[in-house]
């Protein structure tokens, strides 16, 4: 009995590092104004990127001129990317023109806007395997 509940706590405790949770900041630089709130979504697939419906993890802040800092806590060690948006009129919508295009500014985790629409999941995509500070400009 004694040897089995032992075996049991090593399994739990031996592979804790697999459920290891991490806290990722995002650093917003270019803040253009503090008006409305910089909100960010947090995606792990390419099949799941930018679909509002699928996000992983969201967080917003107040914007503030300059440098707004976001926190996500308890991520999961993974591959990443990010999307977010300058939500200047506060409304939680990313606002867009009548053919689609961002009306208020958007941003990516290592990757920029493309002439013809948004990066790729694969371009901004990172890896996550402790607590991370990424800087994303705005």
């Amino acid at each position: 009995m004694k040897k089995g509940f032992l075996t049991l706590m090593l399994l739990f405790y031996g592979f804790g590092w697999l459920s290891a949770q991490y806290e990722l900041v995002i650093d917003v630089n270019q803040v253009p104004y503090s008006k409305g709130k910089i909100s960010a979504a947090l995606y792990i697939s390419a099949d799941s990127f930018l679909k509002f419906d699928e996000v992983f993890a969201s967080t917003s802040a107040k914007a503030t001129e300059g440098k707004t800092r976001l926190v996500m806590t308890n991520i999961p060690s993974g591959n990443y990317a990010i999307a977010l948006f300058h939500d200047k009129n506060d409304n939680d919508i990313l606002d867009t023109n009548w053919m689609g295009i961002p009306k208020e500014k958007v941003a990516f985790s290592k990757a920029k806007m493309k002439l013809f629409g948004p990066p790729s999941f694969e371009d901004c995509t990172f890896g996550l395997t402790s607590d991370m500070i990424i800087t994303i400009d705005l």
